[in-house]
């Protein structure tokens, strides 16, 4: 059993430590998930008055649903509320949920003067869907790994648009360099975006394994073979966290990705980014601006 408290508090320190200035505007989280998360702690909370918070939010519960009832979660049957997906899929998936519903809904609704917001959702949800197919090849939990891949750069729309000039120097860097994002990050601000994600999520009572997979999406294969981590989804989220992106966050990602596949046979990279292109397409997520993971390996292999 992997003490992801510990972990945290390892790489965050202690709760009342602040990286961010501040004047930063943070994002709000929406108060039907706050309140679903509270209500969900009590002892003989039913489904019902679970799904009756949830439901008070159309757009979390529209959100929700479509997750849900998508064919990469794999449910059988259709789910029609809030309360039937905590019958069928018990509390704690139902929670993982609507906990990147509710961020993922704040983050498509921020401005940016720097990203644009429609191609980063996608991507974000490409990564998500990647790392849920990851982490059924390792038998690590599948929606646990969707809900840290969905949120793992959700702060990065507001942190770019409050720090626009210096967000705009890191893409110029990206381009010319193979540094990740994190690392300019942390050398420019003396933070970066996933201490900074880490901090706001563990303000607003995140579970302590989604937070941690999230703090570790910048680690990326070597946490494969950690003797801990490496079946588990942080080992899946940070192997999504490689996949290419409008910002070039790790502009080496698309080369480890490569090795990764040529190190293990079984997992077969192309047939994983053409599976994951096909639920992407489910989701209406917009495409006009988005170049696939399938279309950038294809095109990597016919140069190689």
């Amino acid at each position: 059993m992997i003490d992801w408290s510990s972990k945290i508090e390892a790489f965050l320190g202690p709760a009342e430590t602040a990286v961010l200035p501040p004047e930063i505007q943070l994002p709000v989280l929406p108060q039907a998930a706050i309140e679903f998360s509270q209500k969900s702690k009590e002892e003989g909370a039913t489904a019902k008055d679970l799904g009756s918070i949830v439901e008070k939010d159309s757009g979390l519960t529209c959100e929700l649903l479509k997750q849900i009832n998508s064919s990469a979660c794999g449910v059988r049957t259709q789910v029609t509320s809030a309360s039937h997906a905590i019958a069928l899929l018990g509390l704690r998936t139902t929670k993982l949920l609507v906990l990147s519903a509710a961020t993922s809904n704040v983050m498509r609704s921020r401005d940016s003067k720097v990203l644009n917001i429609q191609s980063f959702w996608t991507t974000n949800l490409e990564r998500a869907l990647f790392a849920r197919e990851v982490a059924v090849r390792i038998n690590a939990d599948p929606e646990l790994a969707f809900s840290a891949g969905m949120l793992q750069d959700f702060l990065l729309p507001t942190l770019s648009n409050e720090r626009p000039d210096e967000y705009v120097g890191f893409l110029t860097e990206l381009s010319q360099t193979n540094e990740r994002l994190d690392q300019l990050e942390q050398r420019q601000f003396g933070w970066n975006h996933v201490t900074a994600s880490g901090q706001v999520l563990r303000a607003w009572s995140f579970p302590d394994d989604l937070l941690a997979c999230i703090l570790f999406h910048h680690h990326g294969l070597r946490l494969l073979a950690d003797p801990e981590l490496g079946k588990s989804a942080a080992a899946a989220v940070a192997v999504s966290a490689l996949m290419p992106d409008p910002i070039r966050q790790t502009p080496t990602g698309l080369a480890q990705l490569q090795k990764l596949d040529e190190a293990w046979p079984t997992f077969n990279l192309l047939e994983v980014a053409k599976q994951v292109d096909e639920k992407l397409t489910e989701f209406e997520a917009p495409r006009a601006n988005h170049i696939s993971l399938a279309r950038r390996v294809e095109a990597a292999m016919a140069t190689a």
